[in-house]
C-alpha cells in the first residue's frame, strides 16, 4: 500500500487546459469560437493544450490540426499541442512522423506533449523508453503522456521503472498522467520529489483534481468546462483560502465525476453542452466520432452551471 503525499499548502499551482475543439451544428469546426476559447483560457492564467483528446486531436486531418495550432499561436504566448500519429493495432513504431509533429509544433511556438500511438504502446518497454530519448533529442522541450485506456485505444500505463527511467532526460521536462488513480500518481510524485523535483507531473485525473494538494499540477479535459474557476480555485489555494478552494473544488469534482463516466470519451460532449450553456460556444455539437450523452444529462449540468455562477 502506497502512502500518500503530505498536503503542500499555500503551493504555486501549474494549471493547463485541454481546450475542446467546437462545432457548429453542421458538424463543422467553428474556428472563430475556437480562437475565443483559446482566449479565455490565457485570460483566466491557465496554459492551453490543444490537439489533445479533448480537442478531438487523434482524429483530426493534419490540415486541421496545423490549423488549431495555427490559430492557438496567434492567442498565446504559452501552449502545449499533441504530437500524433495516426496509424492502426498492430502497426510499428513510426518517429519519423512523431518526429515531423515535433517539428511542426515547436516552429510553431508550441511544446510537444507525446500522444499515444499503437506503434508506441506495442513495443517492449525499453523500447518505449528509447523511443522517447530519441525524440526528446530532437527538442528543447517533450511532456511524455502515460494514458489509460478508458481514454484512448492506444493508450498504455507504463511502469515505475519506465517513468523512473524519462526523469533521467533532462529534455523531457514533465508527464501528463492519465490512469484515474491515486496510487499510481502518489508512487510517481514521491520518485519525482526525490530524484527531480522541478520535473512537472501533471495529473489527467479528471476524478481526483485535488491531486493538487499533495503536489500534482494538472492538464485536464475538466478545466475546458470551467478554465476561470479553475484559476480561482488555484489562486484560492496559494493564497491559503482553503475554505473557498475546498468549496469550489468538490464543485468541480462533482462535474469531473458526472462528465468522466463510462464512457469516458462521452465527456466532450458534456463539456460541448456545459459550455453552450455558458454561452461560450454556438453548438453542443462534437466531432462525429465522438459518442454522445442522453440529454438527461442536461439539467445536471444546469444545477451545476447555476452553482459554480454563485461561486464565481
Amino acid at each position: 500500500m502506497t502512502t500518500p503525499p503530505p498536503v503542500r499548502p499555500r503551493r504555486r499551482i501549474t494549471g493547463m487546459t485541454a481546450v475542446l475543439l467546437p462545432f457548429d451544428e453542421d458538424r463543422s469546426i467553428d474556428w472563430a469560437t475556437f480562437g475565443e476559447l483559446v482566449e479565455r483560457t490565457v485570460s483566466a492564467g491557465l496554459v492551453p493544450a490543444v490537439n489533445m483528446d479533448t480537442g478531438f486531436g487523434p482524429v483530426l486531418s493534419p490540415e486541421d490540426r496545423t490549423r488549431v495550432l495555427a490559430v492557438t499561436a496567434e492567442r498565446a504566448t504559452r501552449f502545449v499541442a499533441g504530437a500524433h500519429v495516426a496509424d492502426s493495432p498492430g502497426d510499428a513504431l513510426d518517429l519519423d512522423t512523431y518526429r515531423r509533429e515535433l517539428d511542426e509544433i515547436t516552429t510553431a511556438g508550441g511544446t510537444p506533449i507525446l500522444f499515444p500511438s499503437h506503434g508506441l504502446a506495442g513495443v517492449p518497454e525499453d523500447e518505449w523508453v528509447e523511443a522517447h530519448r530519441l525524440l526528446a533529442g530532437t527538442v528543447d522541450e517533450l511532456l511524455g503522456f502515460e494514458l489509460g485506456e478508458m481514454f484512448h485505444p492506444a493508450g498504455r500505463i507504463p511502469s515505475l521503472d519506465a517513468f523512473a527511467a524519462l526523469l533521467e532526460l533532462p529534455q523531457v521536462v514533465g508527464l501528463k498522467h492519465s490512469s484515474l488513480r491515486r496510487e499510481l500518481e502518489w508512487q510517481r510524485l514521491a520518485l519525482r520529489d526525490e530524484r527531480r523535483p522541478d520535473f512537472l507531473l501533471l495529473t489527467g485525473n479528471d476524478r481526483a483534481i485535488d491531486l493538487v494538494t499533495v503536489g500534482s499540477d494538472y492538464l485536464l479535459g475538466l478545466a475546458a468546462f470551467a478554465p476561470d474557476a479553475f484559476a480561482a480555485r488555484d489562486q484560492a489555494w496559494c493564497d491559503g483560502d482553503e475554505a473557498r478552494f475546498w468549496e469550489l473544488n468538490d464543485l468541480l469534482q462533482y462535474l469531473g465525476q458526472f462528465a468522466f463516466r463510462a464512457p469516458v470519451p462521452g465527456y466532450r460532449h458534456d463539456a460541448a453542452m456545459f459550455l453552450h450553456r455558458r454561452g461560450w460556444i454556438r453548438s453542443e455539437r462534437t466531432h462525429p466520432q465522438s459518442p454522445e450523452r442522453p440529454a438527461s444529462d442536461g439539467p445536471v449540468l444546469d444545477e451545476l452551471l447555476d452553482r459554480l455562477d454563485a461561486l464565481l
